[in-house]
């Protein structure tokens, strides 16, 4: 199968065994941040669950008005981690294939055949900007490159290139128009960042930078193999059983009409985060401690990462609307009911 001139290049033979990577990530961390900052002004939580989500394997959803650096921040991390990068602007009357790739019939010694030419998805990192405004058949030819890693055209699977992410915007303000995506694509996201209006300071700073000299380069500091090295040590990290609970337990609470489910659930959502809830706040809970430097994961691992993995997975009800109440409100409740080890 032939890849696009940008297709990320082949992993070596050799990957990196745990005790390399560490040393590789401790050794870089400061530098992709110094990268980062060349271009990216405050947003150190958002940088950091990016940086979560990219060690534990995960995609993320972006959401945040236009014009918050949603696009130059992913095209950043790719550039630091020397990814390939590609971005599709969803559109109403964009089409599967234009995601995917299609077969076009070629000329060949052998006679006409079908060739399949690959479509964007087949990068490191896909930015699907502002995905909810394509409808919901469009948008479900993601659902198997982000579950599987793979793309079946014709019959045929064609495998995605390691690491792969899809980070994906939207923008929460205008909603005429767009197709909001079903609970169970949002499921397949590990974290849902919030992306908000830096402090005056910062956007002085940032106004000052874009309206003065040329924007500076980011430089590579990790490659591709090195990702995947790193992926594959953050789910080493070990992690006690208290804590899986405590992650289990978080996501079970918010399920309504259970037994043992609090009222205020009962009274608020009308549906609850699913068994994938608590493998993101477990996984992400090891790449947030590698992340950090740390050889374990902790309960503050877990609290730190309760808002980004729960807010798209929880369905608020009318009553909730009606009291003024928002899933960040239920989210903190959730922390406070639910004791931790």
């Amino acid at each position: 199968m032939s890849f696009p001139e940008n297709a990320p290049p082949p992993l070596p033979d050799e990957p990196l065994d745990d005790e390399s990577a560490f040393a590789a990530l401790q050794a870089g961390r400061d530098r992709v941040r110094r990268e980062l900052d060349k271009v990216i002004v405050g947003q150190a939580d958002v940088i950091e669950q990016l940086m979560v989500a990219l060690l534990a394997g995960g995609h993320c959803l972006l959401t945040g008005a236009p014009g918050l650096a949603k696009t130059l921040l992913v095209k950043s991390v790719s550039q630091a981690f020397d990814l390939s990068f590609q971005r599709i602007q969803f559109t109403p009357d964009l089409m599967p294939a234009d995601i995917t790739g299609t077969e076009i019939l070629t000329d060949s010694t052998e006679g006409r055949r079908l060739a399949f030419v690959p479509g964007p998805v087949f990068t490191n990192i896909l930015l699907a900007d502002e995905i909810n405004r394509t409808p919901p058949k469009t948008q479900a030819a993601l659902l198997e490159a982000m579950q599987e890693h793979q793309v079946t055209a014709a019959g045929v699977r064609h495998t995605l290139s390691e690491p792969f992410f899809v980070l994906a915007t939207q923008n929460p303000v205008e909603m005429e128009g767009t197709y909001p995506l079903p609970e169970a694509q949002l499921d397949r996201f590990l974290f849902n960042v919030l992306i908000d209006y830096l402090p005056e300071a910062d956007e002085i700073e940032v106004v000052s930078r874009t309206t003065s000299g040329k924007p500076a380069a980011v430089e590579p500091v990790f490659s591709a193999a090195e990702a995947v090295a790193f992926q594959s040590l953050a789910r080493n990290i070990p992690i006690a059983s208290d804590n899986i609970r405590y992650a289990v337990q978080l996501a079970t609470a918010s399920r309504p009409k259970r037994e043992g489910a609090p009222e205020f659930v009962n009274q608020w959502i009308n549906w609850g985060a699913g068994t994938r809830a608590g493998q993101a706040l477990v996984i992400g809970a090891k790449a947030r401690a590698l992340w950090q430097g740390r050889t374990h994961a902790t309960a503050d691992d877990i609290r730190a990462l309760a808002a980004p993995v729960l807010r798209h997975r929880l369905l608020l009800n009318y009553r909730a609307e009606a009291d003024g109440v928002t899933v960040e409100d239920v989210i903190a409740k959730l922390i406070t009911h639910v004791k931790a080890p």
